[in-house]
C-alpha cells in the first residue's frame, strides 16, 4: 500500500486527486470500489472482479464533495469492507 494513501485497508489517494476531477476504482480481496466524482463524490461498492459497468453495485452512497465528506467516504468504504468479511 502507498504511503500516500488515507485509509487503513485501501490504497486511495488524498483528497486533492478528488477534488481535480478524476474517478477512482479498485479493490481488495473480491470487495471491490469506485468513486466518481461529480458534484458529489459517489462510492459504489461490488462483490467481483467484473467492472462497475457490468457488475451488481451493492451499495452506493453519495458524500459532500470536501475534504470532510471525503473523509466520510473513507469512514463508510471502511466499515462496508468490514461488514462483508
Amino acid at each position: 500500500m502507498a504511503d500516500t494513501s488515507v485509509s487503513k485497508i485501501f490504497d486511495i489517494p488524498k483528497f486533492y486527486y478528488f477534488d481535480s476531477g478524476n474517478d477512482y476504482s479498485g479493490s481488495r480481496d473480491d470487495f471491490s470500489y469506485k468513486v466518481i466524482t461529480g458534484e458529489t463524490l459517489k462510492c459504489l461498492t461490488w462483490h467481483g472482479r467484473l467492472c462497475s459497468m457490468k457488475a451488481e453495485i451493492e451499495n452506493e452512497k453519495e458524500f459532500e464533495r470536501s475534504q470532510e465528506g471525503f473523509d466520510s467516504m473513507i469512514v463508510w468504504l471502511e466499515e462496508t469492507y468490514s461488514a462483508g468479511k
